[in-house]
């Protein structure tokens, strides 16, 4: 996994759709049987933004910004199915995601923007890591084991997780899915003040 670098108290963060259990556990005992050693380090998830690094002092924008695009968001459900791989380009194996690729897709997209926006190196896929930084035998096995995977669960919230110093990934708050259309812009009052007073 490719890290930017963080630079005095600078934050590594990413974004991600929690995989619930039980099917978190199962997943993550998946990766740690195949030998990747990032088993325990990163929780089963769906990526929505990579990892990132961001100033201490953004992260309140950030927050405001995370509100903002899970209050515009309903709940959706997914369904993971089957094994996939993203090689020869990389030797990563995954499960794929069946259903609830489009509400994924759609809040990457608003999540990488404004306070966050940033460039892809690859095309968006939302799927969640079996089999990372293992040898191809290891690869072809964990592609043969979960071809037959499948679990269902519904995303009430995206979570915002933090890098530590000791190479673990955590979440450290969740953005409730509220379903409500982003409200309008309000004018700024002083502005309308302001206006009104030269006008009249």
């Amino acid at each position: 996994m490719r890290l930017p670098e963080r630079v005095g108290d600078q934050r590594r963060i990413g974004i991600a759709v929690e995989v619930p259990e039980p099917f978190g556990s199962d997943l993550q005992a998946a990766r740690r049987r195949f030998g990747d050693p990032l088993a325990d380090l990163i929780p089963p998830h769906i990526t929505l933004l990579g990892p990132t690094v961001v100033e201490p002092s953004h992260l309140e924008d950030v927050h405001l910004h995370l509100e903002r695009v899970a209050r515009s968001a309903a709940p959706f459900e997914v369904l993971l199915r089957s094994s996939g791989s993203f090689r020869p380009v990389s030797p990563v194996v995954f499960v794929q995601v069946a259903q609830g690729i489009a509400e994924c897709e759609s809040l990457e997209r608003r999540i990488r923007s404004g306070v966050l926006a940033q460039e892809l190196r690859f095309n968006y896929h939302p799927h969640v890591t079996v089999a990372h930084e293992v040898d191809d035998e290891a690869l072809d096995r964990a592609f043969e084991d979960m071809s037959g995977y499948e679990a269902r669960f519904d995303v009430p919230a995206l979570s915002l997780f933090e890098h530590g110093d000791d190479n673990v990934w955590r979440p450290v708050r969740s953005f409730v899915l509220g379903g409500a259309p982003e409200p309008e812009a309000v004018p700024d009052l002083l502005e309308a003040h302001v206006q009104a007073a030269t006008e009249g």
